[in-house]
Order: C-alpha cells, then structure tokens, then sequence
C-alpha cells in the first residue's frame, strides 16, 4: 500500500496543476474558480532514486519496481471549513486518511487568476487552513475526550493515561495552537497516534512561486514571514512551470531548469520530502528477474523489513544477506561484493540503513 499525501489549501492557490504535474497527467481539472475539484483526485507518483538507476544499469533485471507515494489532490479549504463552509467536513475527513499532509500556498501574482479572498497573502491564507484543521481536531477531541473518560472513571490505567492526553491537547488546540507543538514522551506519541489528528500529521509547505522567485528563496526568511516554526518543511515549486516540464523529454527538461538557475524539479525535492516527512528510508531488492526499492520506517529491523515483502518472509526470518549501496557499486555487484568480504549476514537485531541491498532468507 503506497504512502499516502494529501494535497490541502485555498481554492486557486495550484493545488490540481500541482497534482497534474506530480502524476505526469492532466487528472485533475485546474480553472479559474473555487472547488474545481470535487472528489479528490488520486495518483500514484515514483520516487526519484539515482540509486535504483545504478542498480538497473549494473543487474539489467527482466522488471524494475521503485518506491512509490501516493498523492491526493484534494478540494479547496475556505474559512469556516470545519463548520461545513464551502465543500468543508467531507474533505477533512478525506485530509484525514493521509499519512502526510502538503499544504500548497500561493504566493505568485496573477490578476487572471482569482483569489477567493481578494487579494494575496501568504501568511493570512496559512493561518485560515491552520485555523480550520485545529478546529476540526478539537471537534474531534471532544468527542473522544466524552468516549474514553466513560471507560476511565471505571480504573482503567490505560484510559486514564490517554485521557489525559486527550485533555493537553485539547487545551493546546483550544489555544490555537497545532497538536503536533505538544511535547510527548515516547509513549504519549504512540499515544497519540490512535488520536489521528490533522494538525499531528507531518506537514510540507509547498509555496507555489513565480518563475523568477524559484532560484532565490530564502526558506529561512520565508518561515518567518509566514509565521513557521523554525523546523517547517520549505519547498519553492512553482507548479505551473513543472506542468510544462513534463511536456519536455528528460534532456530538454533539465537544460530548461539550468538554464532557470535552478539544480533539480521543485517536484523531486517535494517527493524527497514528503517520503524523508513520513520517517521512511529505502532499501533495495536485486536480482535478474526484478530490481525494486521498497519503503521501510527509518529504525525497522530486518525481519520487520523482510515483512514489507510478505508476512511470511517475518514470520520465518532466518537471517539477511546484506550489502550496502556503495559497497555494492565499487564493488561492481553482488559477487564482487561477496568475494571482498562486504556481503554481511544479519540477524533479527539488524537495523536495516538507507540503500542496503538485502536478501532475505526464511522458513514458512
């Protein structure tokens, strides 16, 4: 099951144009009106990887899998959302099923295209979709406080322990402020969880910028201007002109971005982002009939890794035949790697690292 990102922000800020570009389609319907879009659109986008290219050139499988993020382009947000303004409740509860969110914002001057406020204005429009998740969060909270305080009055620790929880992040997002700036020990975060908030998902902000401003951002100036914590995910795109990118071959498109002043897409940095926001890495499978990149949480074990392929593949973990990326490629290949001594047998302990070539063998 891919990872899923929920594309959210005002209407006509390029949310839909951003997804067309994301999924290499036309998708999405982009115009010049609110709620264009309706059901949210769904796409499932690779994630660039060199290495899976490498890999490629060096096994020359018979099929290649990369790792995959699901995008979901979802309708405009107005204020007063959370009370059933404009398209409101079903599509935060569409916001909700993501794993991640990307929150695009308009920062570009464009008097053909409307805004639904009149006027630009980053910071106001930020603080309008912030405003309208935590209200919905502490809708959601309520409730949950009225269902668990039932079973906690009869001594249940557990309840007692997530009700209180429940009650400090009311009293955050009652304050106007995000559940995810709670402080939480180890065991309130997982916790927390179960509690499925919007505001505790991990967010993205994408600023949807003029062509000329791509090559200048400052990330940390523009956190400050829009009133961001100073660890907010920052990324310049402007999505319009990675649209008319893809209409480009590979080598048309990056002669394009040089000549921008720009190194890589605005869209492989977001990708980047959303998969390094939801604390995944990647590591590799390769062989003749099919090299693949798999996602995996950053900190599993190997069996836990093994598990990603097939449940069995946990259950009757023996052990991982383990070659790390570069030892892999100066090594020119698995042989190689195994006559210099770099392939690696690892047990159920084995923390499985970025870029680890793994082969997985199992009892069923």
């Amino acid at each position: 099951m891919a990872l899923q990102i929920g594309i959210i922000g005002l209407p006509n800020v390029g949310k839909s144009t951003l997804f067309n570009a994301l999924t290499r389609s036309k998708g999405a319907e982009s115009a010049n009106y609110p709620f264009c879009t309706i059901e949210p659109n769904v796409g499932i986008v690779e994630v660039p990887d060199e290495r899976l290219h490498k890999l490629t050139e060096m096994v020359n499988p018979q099929k290649v899998i990369p790792a995959a993020i699901e995008f979901k382009d979802i309708a405009g947000l107005v204020k007063g959302a959370s009370k059933g303004e404009g398209l409101g409740n079903q599509f935060l509860h569409a916001i909700r099923e993501a794993d991640a969110i990307c929150h695009v914002v308009r920062e570009f001057e464009d008097g053909d295209i409307v805004h639904v406020d009149g006027d630009i204005d980053p910071k106001r429009d930020c603080e309008t979709i912030e405003t309208e998740l935590i209200l919905s969060d502490l809708e959601s909270i309520e409730r949950q406080i009225d269902k668990t305080s039932k079973t906690a009055k009869g001594g249940d620790k557990e309840k007692i322990k997530e009700l209180a929880l429940l009650e400090k992040v009311k009293q955050a997002l009652a304050e106007g402020k995000m559940a995810n700036t709670v402080e939480m020990n180890e065991e309130e975060q997982n916790i927390a969880k179960h509690f499925n908030l919007l505001t505790n998902k991990p967010i993205i902000y994408a600023l949807n910028v003029a062509e000329g401003a791509m090559k200048n951002l400052n990330a940390e100036s523009q956190r400050n201007s829009l009133g961001l914590p100073d660890d907010a995910q920052i990324i310049a795109i402007s999505a319009k002109i990675e649209e008319d990118l893809q209409e480009l071959s590979q080598d048309e498109a990056l002669q394009m971005l040089k000549e921008m002043g720009v190194e890589s897409s605005g869209l492989d940095k977001l990708i980047h982002a959303a998969y390094a926001a939801l604390g995944y890495i990647t590591y590799f499978t390769a062989g003749e009939k099919e090299v693949r990149a798999w996602n995996v949480l950053k900190g599993s074990s190997a069996p836990q890794a093994a598990g990603v392929i097939h449940t069995d593949f946990e259950k009757g973990f023996i052990r991982a035949e383990t070659i790390s990326y570069d030892d892999y490629v100066s090594c020119d290949g698995e042989l190689g790697a195994k006559e210099s001594g770099k392939m690696r047998s690892e047990g159920k302990d084995y923390i499985v690292q970025d870029g680890d070539i793994m082969h997985f063998k199992f009892n069923v």
